[in-house]
């Protein structure tokens, strides 16, 4: 794909990705003082509609994390959606889209703070790529890299900078063989995967670590704890989770925008359950997929349709 050709928003203006400029000394890009958020937009070809997934929600969760950066996002969650909804637009994106607003500071200048420095903001959506192809299961390997503590910088919210031990543990997981990593806590509890928050299933229940165990606050995570206890009838429990159960696990996924559903094989070359994906995982994910399609009534609120509809009897 050629950026060139790709509309983004940025300063409060439409316009080409290559007329946006950040200059060295970028304070976001020197200090990682910049936050951002993933966002789905799912392609339903029958109803010829773009549907994204849980999108103020997202902003809102922006919101937060500038906060904790001392950033103001330019514009209210109601206006950051209809942006959304026209970056796709002008686009003519008619496919699957990941969509990344980011905020962070802007002026050019040395020196490490948060205080008196201003900020930027900006949409991009390019079309989605797939993470890693999960179909087959995932092979993970528990990263000798921990997990950031919420003292140090917090996990809940998606900064910039924080991203850094994800990439150090992302990387020695695939160079020793593995599609992803699984992260500890600071005090050795699981934590998450690279990008994704974790499920693991026991005697039944379904079982994911709090949030106060260094994880991003997952909107997917969210949405698959109210679909298991909704509508699989799962009970779902929020606990610490010790890295010796995920060997007797009995089923493993992850979760998250650009992974959806992500089911889990292997463990530290240790099968989970009999090496399959298995029942839980596979029902969620077909649920989830439906569900971001637009295609379950009673959760249509959770979807943003794009395009005016074309088809007749479309909600």
């Amino acid at each position: 794909m050629d950026l060139d050709d790709v509309t983004i928003y940025h300063g409060g203006q439409f316009k080409a990705y290559g007329d946006a400029r950040i200059g060295l000394l970028t304070h976001g890009l020197n200090y990682g003082t910049g936050c951002f958020e993933g966002i789905r937009g799912y392609w339903n070809a029958a109803e010829n509609q773009l549907y994204f997934f849980r999108l103020a929600e997202h902003y809102d969760r922006m919101r937060s994390s500038a906060k904790l950066l001392m950033l103001t996002l330019p514009e209210d969650t109601e206006a950051l959606c209809r942006n959304t909804l026209e970056l796709a637009r002008r686009n003519d994106y008619r496919q699957d889209v990941y969509v990344r607003p980011i905020a962070f500071k802007s002026s050019e200048e040395i020196g490490v703070r948060l205080h008196n420095v201003k900020g930027d903001f900006a949409i991009v959506a390019v079309p989605h790529k797939s993470y890693f192809d999960a179909s087959r299961g995932l092979k993970v390997g528990v990263a000798s890299w921990r997990r950031i503590d919420d003292n140090s910088a917090p996990a809940r919210a998606k900064l910039t900078g924080v991203y850094v031990s994800s990439a150090l543990a992302k990387t020695e997981a695939v160079e020793n063989g593995f599609d992803e990593a699984i992260l500890l806590s600071s005090d050795g509890h699981v934590s998450e995967g690279s990008a994704e928050n974790l499920f693991m299933v026991r005697g039944g229940r379904v079982i994911t670590p709090p949030v106060t165990d260094s994880i991003l606050e997952g909107i997917t995570r969210d949405s698959l704890i109210e679909l298991c206890r909704t509508e699989l009838n799962i009970e779902v429990v929020e606990r610490s989770i010790d890295r010796s159960e995920l060997y007797a696990a009995e089923e493993i996924f992850f979760s998250g925008t650009a992974v959806g559903v992500g089911p889990v094989i292997e463990v530290d070359r240790r099968l989970v359950g009999d090496g399959k994906i298995g029942p839980i995982s596979t029902a969620l994910g077909d649920l989830y997929a439906k569900v971001t399609l637009g295609k379950i009534a009673q959760y249509r609120q959770w979807v943003t349709p794009c395009f005016p509809s074309l088809v007749a009897g479309a909600v």
